[in-house]
């Protein structure tokens, strides 16, 4: 496999609000655990949304471990123009730096947000451009990444996909002790 998609809850589903947040660093550090896996297993590419959360946080980790792994690659595939100008300065600010060290930056619609097909369409393009999905995401936590789960569930169902979900318990059993914070 050589692309996934990282996807997860988003900043404020999680109540994240400061950079300096611990459950920041248990995300990050299973993110980059996660993803090395794959990268031994020939990965290339990882593909994000943009969204404030699990989504920039990936992003943040794929940066770093690029210094390790510089075949592996960045992209952020918006899903439409604008995307994030409606954010405070710091997170606009936050999402431009990783916009400057992707290695592609697009978006799905050229025009800014109309409907939600958008989104749809979004979705539907990253779980067609991808062979995998790692997520963020507990099912007894309900979040806005339940419809990526869904449509990836159905996606994977026709089609070699890999649906690597990673659970709160799984945060929680890993670096609950470590980071001394509760992720939820």
């Amino acid at each position: 496999m050589q692309t996934m998609v990282v996807s997860g809850y988003r900043s404020f589903e999680l109540g994240v609000f400061q950079e300096k947040d611990p459950k920041i660093k248990v995300i990050k550090k299973v993110l980059k655990t996660t993803i090395q896996q794959y990268i031994e297993e020939g990965l290339e590419w990882i593909l994000i949304g943009g969204n404030l959360g699990v989504e920039v946080w990936a992003g943040q980790v794929v940066v770093e471990l690029q210094k390790e792994y510089p075949e592996l690659k960045l992209g952020i595939i918006f899903p439409f123009e604008e995307f994030g100008n409606n954010w405070n300065e710091t997170n606009q600010q936050v999402l431009t730096e990783l916009k400057t060290q992707a290695n592609y930056v697009n978006a799905v619609s050229h025009y800014p947000y109309q409907h939600p097909g958008q989104l749809k369409n979004h979705s539907h393009f990253l779980l067609t451009h991808a062979g995998g999905l790692i997520l963020v995401y507990d099912d007894e936590y309900p979040g806005k990444t339940q419809f990526l789960l869904k449509e990836a569930q159905g996606y994977a169902i026709e089609n070699a996909f890999i649906i690597h979900q990673v659970t709160m318990d799984d945060l929680q059993n890993t670096f609950f002790e470590d980071a001394k914070c509760k992720i939820y």
